[in-house]
């Protein structure tokens, strides 16, 4: 099947590419898009073309298939329950121990096969790319929990720089170096390579900043809860400087540490963090397509474009 257009959706709390007929896993996806987009390279040898199938070489599969298992993993593993907040109205405690156990498990049973595909690739230099890629992800959850509500996350005032820094690595590293590493598998040169790490890179920024964004927006998801540690919050502490955000945190607080989210989102969307982030996003978008350049036009690279033009369009 040839897909050329897509439309993001949220499923489940899950974020996913959508052909209007099948949901889609977007990072092994795009592994296997920006494969067939660069194409075979003149440094290969003659033997690797007999492994190719459709323009993608068995190995660049793997690789996405790798890419997605590791993805996964991490999913699991953040479905890990903090058993110390539970309350009597969470479930029998030792339900959530189980499931914990479980998601452990789980996560490393993926992980564990993640790294086996991966020595099978035997490519010294994929195996760092995405063994870093890897240490990235442990890298950016754990800045992601240190800024978790009970330690006042709402509190501390990170800044975009910062946002953007620890973002890539929770959310870009592993999309990045999986594209960088699908074009060594096809020994394409460093510029090649670079150009793919980019691409990765800014479309996986600008789609987090899409689903950052979705409370803020007049659609079907506004309303709905959102971090406090997002883009579009982060941006409006900037723009408001740090006193007056923590004015209107203070106005928002409710009955012990609750806070009214919904006037927090209001006071948001009266500031320009939201068209800050959605300018933010649509940057990172140009700059993903003004690395597709250096590919031949093709359906795959239209695809790959179509995929930025979904997540930087805005009502």
């Amino acid at each position: 099947m040839c897909i050329t257009q897509y439309l993001y959706v949220s499923f489940h709390g899950r974020a996913f590419v959508y052909d209007s007929r099948n949901n889609l896993q977007m990072r092994g996806l795009v592994v296997l898009l920006i494969s067939k987009a660069a194409g075979p390279s003149k440094a290969a040898d003659d033997t690797l073309q007999h492994d190719m199938v459709s323009g993608i070489y068995a190995s660049q599969r793997n690789l996405a298939e790798i890419t997605e298992l590791i993805h996964t993993a991490f999913l699991v593993h953040r479905g890990i329950v903090n058993i110390t907040e539970l309350k009597s109205c969470d479930g029998p405690l030792k339900d959530m121990q189980f499931g914990n156990k479980m998601a452990i498990l789980s996560g490393d049973f993926l992980l564990a096969n993640a790294c086996t595909g991966l020595a099978q690739l035997q490519n010294t230099k994929v195996v760092e790319l995405v063994s870093s890629a890897i240490g990235d992800l442990v890298q950016g959850i754990y800045y992601e929990n240190s800024y978790l509500p009970e330690k006042n996350a709402f509190t501390d005032d990170i800044g975009i720089t910062n946002w953007m820094e620890h973002i890539f690595l929770s959310h870009g590293a592993l999309l990045a170096k999986g594209c960088q590493a699908a074009m060594e598998l096809a020994k394409h040169d460093t510029e090649v390579q670079s150009m793919a790490f980019q691409y990765g890179k800014h479309m996986s920024l600008s789609y987090k900043l899409n689903s950052d964004l979705q409370p803020f927006l007049n659609g079907k998801h506004s309303g709905t809860s959102f971090g406090l540690n997002c883009a579009p919050v982060v941006l409006h502490q900037e723009f408001v400087g740090r006193e007056a955000w923590m004015e209107e945190v203070k106005q928002a607080h409710l009955k012990g540490n609750l806070i009214d989210l919904a006037k927090l989102q209001e006071a948001i969307k009266a500031g320009k963090g939201v068209t800050a982030a959605i300018d933010l996003c649509r940057y990172h978008g140009n700059k993903a397509l003004e690395n597709l350049q250096c590919f031949p036009p093709s359906k795959a690279r239209s695809a790959l474009e179509n995929i930025v033009y979904a997540v930087t369009r805005f009502p």
